[in-house]
């Protein structure tokens, strides 16, 4: 069975790595902090002292937040790491520093694969996720059995990783579109004194039945926004990446620039930790529910 090393204990790695485990795979987990290591120590992953220990193997998968703790960690750890090593990252991170990633690994004789997955904490629970993967095929190939067990799909897009982060990056702006366009339509429905829950149950089970719909849709409706399955400053986040994608090639995204503005809103009230769903805050705030509730109070 593979020797992995498991880099990056979040809310959905610390559910990735837990699963490898039960599939009986040796990891070797590291996380900057202690807490997420010795809740995976109690169902059998071998925790270490430091990323350089992960860092080695047959594989290691990383998934930390963002570009910044990917050069902050990873790149250090480059020059030492055993050659022929495969470098899975799952890490949402700029298509720019994806290339740059899979320069850096080439030169040093390291195997580097982008596999962004698609999912929310409850999906990762149970292996369920969506994998976008892109690299070298050989290296794919070799850590297959890893991404069978963490996602219900693995979707290849090709041989150069950056590809991966151009549809995690695309997808998740669409993720943004959509909770958007259900928050906007509940506000403006409350306007008319139909409440969201009402309006979002027929729209999410008659006319837009698609996973996102209705698991957002059901959170808008319950005003449940604690504690996030994905994190709103996380997507402001990767809109901004989806941003500078655009921008790189001339392409203009005006939807995204919307999406962004509402997500900046957001994160600028103090809602950054919630759910994206709280995006419905923003829109019922530009209707005037607060206004609204004041006076009746």
């Amino acid at each position: 069975m593979m020797d992995v090393g498991f880099i990056g204990l979040g809310t959905m790695g610390s559910r990735i790595a837990a699963n490898l485990v039960k599939a009986g795979f040796s990891v070797r987990v590291w996380n900057r902090s202690r807490a997420a290591i010795d809740e995976l120590a109690r169902v059998g992953a071998r925790p270490v002292e430091s990323a350089r220990e992960a860092f080695s193997g047959d594989a290691v998968i990383s998934m930390l937040a963002d570009d910044d703790a990917i050069r902050e960690v990873i790149v250090p750890l480059l020059d030492d790491a055993p050659k022929g090593l495969v470098h899975v990252n799952m890490s949402t991170i700029a298509v720019a520093s994806a290339r740059d990633l899979a320069t850096q690994h080439t030169a040093r004789q390291l195997a580097y694969v982008a596999a962004p997955v698609f999912g929310r904490p409850e999906l990762a629970a149970v292996g369920k996720l969506n994998v976008v993967v892109a690299g070298d095929s050989t290296a794919i190939a070799r850590v297959e059995p890893l991404l069978d067990v963490i996602g219900e799909r693995v979707w290849r897009m090709g041989d150069k990783p950056e590809r991966a982060n151009v549809v995690k990056l695309a997808g998740n702006f669409m993720l943004g579109a959509a909770v958007e366009a259900m928050a906007e339509a509940s506000a403006m429905a409350w306007r008319h004194g139909i409440a969201p829950a009402d309006l979002l149950d027929v729209l999410t089970n008659g006319v837009f039945t698609s996973p996102a719909y209705k698991t957002y849709g059901a959170l808008i409706a319950k005003e449940h926004y604690d504690p996030a399955g994905f994190r709103l400053s996380l997507l402001l986040k990767d809109l901004r990446l989806a941003l500078a994608a655009a921008d790189s090639n001339a392409v203009p995204m005006p939807l995204a620039d919307v999406v962004h503005e509402a997500l900046l809103d957001a994160v600028a009230h103090g809602d950054g930790d919630r759910d994206v769903a709280a995006l419905a805050k923003v829109a019922m705030r530009r209707a005037g529910r607060e206004v609204a509730q004041g006076v009746q109070t």
